[in-house]
């Protein structure tokens, strides 16, 4: 089975949605999860979700729209959380690589849907750039457990996360020549602690590098992953995709 973990096939990425969901299905992906990252965007993912079997719903605020996110903005991904198809909370978490200034609402907000995600017993799935710490420190404080989306932290810290149950999420960069971190990463961790993911339309692999990225090309990662480890494609196909089923309802 293939699973692509995190991915945004969504109108506000791609000018034909269901053309792009065919063509990860008709290029061998089993299962895909939508990650919103606004109440708009996850309102999509569940629609989705419920029009094609072999895709679910993540739903959450990310931490690029928490500025703009109200009270009603965090009922409303509860509700759409009790979704049968929503499999997880996400795509949720901290990012202060792009903004510091609004570290307070960040937190607040993350915080809000880390709430969620246990009151309603479901995996989160965390987008974690230049705060890590912050970000495990929150983890830990609510207990929840799911994928660390495009891992870019230690080997160190990776070993820390996948203690308390998360997945280290890899998807294109893995493939990148300077991803020489990533790599290590990949080296040092056992594939039953790693999930697959594209980021689609983002993080193409090589050698697609800076084209829109699809769930069909979660082969190349694949590839890559396989080379790093020493093993065979299938292997890592198989032990990851159960690596996600244990913690996911797919």
């Amino acid at each position: 089975m293939l699973i692509d973990t995190h991915c945004h096939l969504l109108s506000s990425e791609y000018d034909d949605v269901d053309k792009e969901i065919k063509e990860a299905l008709k290029g061998g992906v089993d299962k895909i999860i939508i990650n919103g990252f606004d109440v708009a965007s996850s309102n999509e993912a569940v629609a989705l979700s419920k029009r094609y079997p072999e895709v679910y719903a993540a739903v959450g605020i990310g931490p690029e729209n928490v500025n703009a996110t109200s009270d009603d903005d965090i009922k409303k991904i509860k509700e759409l959380a009790s979704n049968e198809k929503v499999v997880a909370i996400g795509e949720i978490g901290l990012d202060y690589y792009w903004t510091k200034e609004n570290k307070e609402k960040q937190n607040s907000v993350f915080k809000d849907m880390l709430r969620i995600a246990k009151e309603m017993n479901l995996p989160v799935i965390v987008h974690s750039r230049q705060a890590i710490q912050d970000t495990y420190d929150l983890l830990t404080e609510y207990n929840v457990t799911g994928i660390l989306h495009c891992y870019s932290g230690s080997v160190e810290m990776a070993k820390e996360f996948i203690k308390k149950g998360f997945l280290i999420g890899v998807g294109g960069v893995v493939t990148f020549k300077n991803a020489k971190t990533l790599k290590n990463v990949v080296k040092e961790t056992s594939l039953d602690d790693i999930s697959l993911e594209t980021d689609s339309p983002y993080l193409s692999p090589e050698p697609f590098r800076g084209k829109t990225n699809n769930p069909s090309k979660l082969r190349y990662i694949i590839k890559e992953i396989a080379l790093l480890k020493g093993v065979s494609e299938k292997e890592v196909t198989d032990r990851t995709s159960l690596a996600v089923t244990s913690k996911f309802d797919l």
